[in-house]
């Protein structure tokens, strides 16, 4: 909700407590910019706001101000621009990582355009498990990705097809998942216990940021969700599918 995590910068919320930009800043400084900023005086940047390396999209009711002191933060290469969209909440309606972009089914041709030319990804109207909302419902970087529970086996596969990342979807409880390579031939399916972020919640756009090397997740969020975050991302070493058997093993050993 307060934060907009790439590989090239940080947006965090102005006016928000110390400690949280203090992660941020303590984690990132040494690699990217850390920006405190507001959009239209609110601190719900992660939710109004999208972008990736290449660029930035903010909503047109952001200001003059808070256009030039985040093009000021910024990179010089990363293209910041202002977007007249009726859909405003730019980063419940788009999900993103350095190469593709899933979008909003209603979103505006010309907006559209716009995202495929700033943010220099290709992009796909889609809705997740219903969810028009995308950006809400789904979190991915170009390593991997989490997307909401209720999403199909065949749906995930398209998913994942279309963004060329392994892609997991989870409940709070027992699941179906898929973890494997972004290719039709190799799905892998697995009932284990896999949950989002926040103990369940099945919002995880809102709930989390992550690029290719870090990510930052809601105080709720368990230790087990905090592995399987780290597994999808690849953000260790481990593979998603041995975090995955692990989390099974322990779940039996539980019930025994």
């Amino acid at each position: 909700m307060f934060a907009n995590l790439t590989n090239a910068y940080c947006l965090t919320a102005q006016g928000a407590a110390e400690n949280f930009y203090s992660v941020f800043e303590a984690e990132l400084s040494d690699h990217i910019p850390v920006v405190q900023c507001s959009i239209a005086g609110t601190r719900l940047v992660g939710r109004v706001t999208v972008g990736n390396r290449n660029g930035l999209l903010l909503p047109n009711t952001a200001t003059d101000q808070e256009l030039q002191h985040i093009r000021n933060s910024l990179p010089d290469q990363v293209i910041v621009q202002r977007i007249d969209e009726r859909l405003s909440a730019l980063g419940n309606c788009i999900a993103c990582n350095d190469y593709v972009a899933l979008v909003h089914p209603d979103i505006d041709r010309e907006t559209e355009e716009i995202i495929a030319d700033v943010l220099g990804v290709e992009t796909f109207r889609q809705s997740i498990a219903n969810n028009v909302l995308v950006g809400s419902y789904a979190r991915f970087t170009n390593q991997g990705g989490i997307v909401a529970p209720g999403t199909t086996v065949e749906d995930l596969d398209e998913l994942s097809s279309l963004l060329q990342v392994p892609l997991v979807a989870g409940t709070v409880g027992i699941a179906l998942d898929r973890i494997g390579p972004a290719r039709p031939d190799s799905t892998l399916t697995r009932a284990s216990l896999v949950r989002q972020v926040n103990r369940g919640s099945d919002v995880v756009g809102a709930g989390m940021v992550a690029n290719d090397w870090s990510a930052f997740c809601g105080m709720d969020t368990t230790s087990t969700e905090m592995s399987v975050i780290e597994s999808v991302f690849k953000l260790r070493s481990n593979t998603a599918s041995k975090i995955v058997d692990d989390m099974r093993a322990s779940l039996i050993d539980s019930m025994m």
